[in-house]
């Protein structure tokens, strides 16, 4: 993506950085489009007691582009993009069904997602909670790095639009074991501090 970025769930924060090694999240980061005021959303009185129409928020929608070069691997489209949840209160509901959307597999967790395979072997990039309708790739192309692959949506495990990204050695989401990841920048590679926000040219 492009743009203003925050960095949630870093693992320059704690590893491992979703608090699981589950499905190879171990080092896996989230990328949240945000505004110049550093806000996913304008707040307002439905954001602190309800849910929210996903399309209010600022990654809703915005394009993404391959972090790296590769072979689509896997494609997964279908999953809806859900309302999203800053309040508290709703996410006591969303929670309960959480061991639902792992019993699911990766199209409950990861929602609609694309994964990168970097050499036929790996490792494997996986961009998570995409939009529905909005893949634009197929099993088999090979992709450079900044192609554009889809749009930022709210699938699957997610309470608003962002991007989750991860390395793994295996696209074997039992036994995956993920990855450390970085990002190249002017003054080399880089990790983003948790809640740091980033601008992507």
């Amino acid at each position: 993506m492009a743009g203003r970025l925050m960095a949630r769930n870093s693992p320059a924060r704690r590893v491992p950085s979703h608090g699981t090694h589950l499905m190879g999240t171990t080092y896996a980061i989230d990328l949240i489009p945000v505004d110049e005021r550093g806000r996913s959303a304008p707040w307002n009185w439905r954001a602190l007691v309800g849910v929210e129409p996903a399309a209010r928020f600022v990654g809703f929608g915005a394009p993404v582009f391959a972090p790296c070069a590769g072979r689509v691997v896997i494609v997964h489209d279908g999953e809806a993009d859900h309302e999203a949840r800053r309040s508290q209160l709703t996410l006591i509901p969303y929670m309960a069904r959480q061991p639902d959307r792992i019993r699911a597999g990766a199209a409950g967790v990861a929602g609609n997602h694309v994964v990168i395979a970097i050499d036929p072997v790996g490792p494997f990039v996986l961009l998570a909670h995409l939009r529905r309708g909005s893949i634009r790739v197929r099993p088999d192309d090979r992709i450079e790095v900044g192609a554009e692959v889809a749009a930022c949506g709210n699938s699957g495990n997610s309470t608003q639009p962002h991007l989750h990204l991860q390395a793994t050695d295996s696209t074997d989401w039992n036994t995956a074991r993920g990855l450390p990841i970085a990002f190249r920048t002017a003054r080399g590679l880089e990790l983003p501090r948790e809640s740091e926000i980033v601008t992507v040219r």
